[in-house]
């Protein structure tokens, strides 16, 4: 599942001895994201550096544990942000608080602003104050608001709607004022939905609810719903980390094929090796018992709406271009869904 990437497509995709000796700082490296930063890094020669908050367990972590240095401390503590980052050349700044369907708990909103923008605001002024030259903050699609029934580029600029969209955008728009404002050059990357081994939340559920029969056959609506493998997050990541024409850019990034609702059940259904039944139950009678469950949750003094959550996020639009970093970076990505979704149900 873990399995370190393989070094003919590291080699495809960051030119050269580029991270060879390099000093890294990986915040979040111990997470999903992270660990495979942390190995594709190791493989291309970095010295890497973690920022933990832990007391050096998360060095099983990484083969070998020798390999990786950790720096003790925590985006919540701005002391601690100035020693992870001495003799850093490049940060790539991953950790941040996901949760973003706990988003209405005034509790989480306070968390995501403390850790998502302030911490980031804190690790650009300890990477700037310790001559860091390249400065790379992965944030969300989710730091701009919904677009509604379209595929939009990096030129939608409507506002977030959640708080943990506007802790990322604040954060964003910080990133790239540090870089116009320093010697410090400073890019923006916002993944879609990932997907990959040791995934959790959203598409985990879905490949259970088809795997249990839970989840009825869908219907085709037209929508269209980006996602990137973890495998491309880290493609992106290290082009950004590498090529001059990133410095002060904002890019999305996704595995450049856009899912319909019935796409992604017709292709969980062949990755478990089930036949796609010939029927499909219409959007609206689908819609009408959402808000029938969802009524019926309310009366009993529920209201976190998970049912209209679940089917937004089948029937919904979310749908990026990143036709950019592939024309800039020369990003490519290596995975879809249909090709890793087989490895995906296995494990």
């Amino acid at each position: 599942g873990g399995a370190v990437l393989p070094s003919a497509w590291m080699a495809l995709v960051v030119a050269g001895a580029f991270f060879q000796n390099r000093p890294v700082l990986v915040t979040g490296g111990t997470g999903f994201i992270g660990r495979r930063l942390v190995a594709a890094l190791l493989e291309q020669g970095a010295r890497v550096r973690v920022l933990t908050r832990g007391s050096g367990v998360e060095q099983r972590f990484f083969q070998p544990p020798s390999a990786v240095e950790t720096a003790g401390g925590d985006l919540t503590d701005p002391a601690s942000l100035t020693p992870a980052c001495a003799g850093v050349e490049t940060v790539f700044h991953i950790a941040g608080f996901a949760h973003a369907d706990a988003d209405d708990a005034p509790d989480f909103a306070a968390r995501h602003w403390a850790v998502n923008a302030q911490g980031t605001f804190d690790l650009l002024d300890a990477a700037r104050v310790a001559g860091v030259q390249r400065f790379l903050f992965l944030s969300t699609v989710k730091a701009v608001g919904d677009p509604g029934p379209r595929c939009v580029a990096e030129d939608w600029d409507a506002p977030p709607e959640t708080p943990y969209g506007r802790a990322k955008r604040a954060a964003e728009e910080r990133v790239l004022a540090v870089g116009r404002a320093s010697e410090m050059q400073t890019v923006n990357l916002r993944p879609a939905l990932v997907y990959g081994p040791g995934m959790k939340a959203n598409l985990l559920r879905l490949i259970e609810a088809v795997r249990l029969g839970w989840l009825p056959p869908l219907p085709e609506t037209g929508n269209r719903r980006s996602l990137v493998h973890v495998d491309d997050v880290v493609q992106a990541l290290l082009l950004a980390a590498e090529h001059p024409a990133a410095a002060g850019q904002t890019y999305f990034v996704t595995d450049g094929r856009p899912y319909s609702g019935r796409e992604l059940y017709r292709l969980i259904r062949q990755a478990l090796g089930r036949p796609l039944p010939r029927w499909a139950i219409p959007a609206a009678v689908l819609w009408g018992a959402v808000n029938l469950a969802d009524g019926v949750c309310g009366l009993i003094g529920r209201r976190d709406r998970k049912a209209r959550t679940m089917l937004d996020k089948l029937l919904g639009w979310a749908c990026y271009d990143s036709r950019r970093i592939v024309n800039e970076l020369n990003y490519q990505p290596v995975w879809d869904l249909e090709r890793a979704l087989p490895g995906l149900v296995a494990g």
